[in-house]
């Protein structure tokens, strides 16, 4: 005789799989990126001193009870200046983004329409910007401007533009001969109405991606800034600059260097997960 083994409810797998499903990598970057806005946000209440105030007698204190991520160099605590370092930080991207998205999509939208020689002009110098390295370039402008936050901002967003042109005017090229844009000729609507008021809209959710995606670089590009001294100035609490003088004593007390590091590598990895999943969820292909 042969034992039956009960069959497990068909009810409990699909329960199981339907919360799976809700656990995407949006939802994922999504949480993290909460988090780090509202350390950001909250950053007074939430850390434990202040991260500008020196203390010599206790300087590079490792990791204890008292001081979570211990201290630097000048006996600061560290996870205070983490959580501070989330300002500037979101501050800089949120500058870079305003300045590159619009201007990107002026010029991709302008040349993908007008055409002839202004697409021509537009795009090769695009094509040009798009050419030259852009943290080198980021930090010739910084070294002309000087250093401080809108500088350093205006000089990320410099070279941060030609990606979302281009995408910009290969979306216009295919929306140009489209019965969408046909159909709003024959109601008169034309020129710089039809440009930002038709064309302008369906570019946009592919911008939103592209901004979502390049999000990690561009915090890895302020980082750099900052560890070279070209960013914003001390004592303010900035992550690059923070990872730079933890490198001075790394082999002894890594922890100066990690907190600061395992910050960047914490705000790359929330915004990569965000465009990811924006990509998954926007584009058709996946059938999601």
């Amino acid at each position: 005789m042969t034992q039956l083994i009960p069959e497990k409810p068909p009810l409990a797998g699909v329960a199981t799989g339907k919360s799976l499903r809700h656990v995407t990598t949006l939802s994922v970057g999504t949480v993290l990126a909460v988090v780090l806005l509202l350390a950001a946000l909250f950053a007074p209440w939430l850390a434990p001193f202040d991260p500008n105030l020196q203390h010599i007698e206790i300087r590079l204190l490792p990791p204890s009870s008292v001081h979570w991520l211990g201290t630097d160099g000048f006996g600061r605590d560290l996870l205070s200046r983490v959580i501070y370092g989330a300002r500037p930080t979101l501050l800089l991207v949120s500058l870079i983004l305003l300045l590159t998205i619009p201007f990107g999509l002026l010029i991709g939208i302008s040349a993908g329409y007008l055409g002839g020689w202004v697409e021509r002009i537009l795009m090769r110098f695009t094509d040009i910007i798009l050419s030259l390295p852009s943290l080198v370039m980021a930090l010739a402008l910084v070294a002309i401007l000087g250093p401080g936050l809108m500088n350093g901002a205006l000089a990320l967003a410099f070279t941060s533009w030609p990606s979302f042109a281009r995408q910009a005017r290969a979306e216009t090229l295919a929306l140009r001969r489209s019965d969408y844009l046909a159909a709003a000729r024959m109601q008169g609507i034309g020129g710089f109405r039809l440009m930002f008021g038709h064309i302008l809209p369906l570019c946009l959710p592919s911008a939103v991606v592209r901004a979502a995606l390049s999000l990690g670089g561009i915090i890895l590009s302020s980082a750099g800034l900052g560890f070279l001294g070209m960013g914003i100035q001390p004592p303010t609490a900035e992550w690059g600059a923070m990872v730079a003088e933890g490198s001075k004593v790394i082999f002894d007390q890594w922890w100066v260097a990690a907190a600061p590091g395992g910050a960047i590598l914490f705000a790359s990895l929330a915004f990569n997960l965000i465009g990811d999943g924006l990509r998954d969820k926007m584009d058709t292909r996946h059938g999601n």
